[in-house]
């Protein structure tokens, strides 16, 4: 840690998502595989569970986003799996078309999808150095 930084960084809290239709979301990424821990609908809000983790995935509504891509990069968020080219077919197989077929990176397989609104999730796994994944 830097001398000059006061704080130490902890982990993370909730990796935040701008959407344009909270339930269209919900509805989307429960079929990606993401439990609904709460949505508060007043608030425009809902947290998906990622694993046994607490904080999770935050959709926040955004109505001026409607059904189309923000006009600034999206963020890339990867998740790991057991398996991603499992989860490639589990994802076709939920009406979810990945971005491009699952690829090799440096410890397994990677496949990514989006969302309506343009945010990327990539589903990523640990089968050639599972050593750096987590337990079973």
């Amino acid at each position: 840690m830097s001398d000059d930084v006061s704080y130490e960084l902890l982990g993370f809290d909730n990796v935040l998502l701008s959407v344009g239709d909270l339930g269209e979301a919900v509805g989307f990424y429960e079929r990606a595989g993401f439990p609904v821990a709460f949505r508060l609908d007043e608030a425009g809000i809902a947290l998906l569970k990622v694993g046994k983790e607490t904080p999770g995935v935050l959709l926040r509504l955004d109505e001026e986003l409607s059904r189309r891509p923000p006009s600034w990069a999206s963020p890339r968020v990867w998740l790991e799996v057991r398996d991603a080219r499992a989860a490639a077919d589990a994802l076709a197989s939920a009406g979810i078309q990945p971005l491009d077929a699952p690829f090799p990176v440096a410890t397994g397989w990677t496949v990514e999808f989006a969302d309506p609104w343009g945010n990327v999730i990539g589903f990523t796994d640990y089968g050639k150095r599972p050593e750096l994944g987590r337990p079973s």
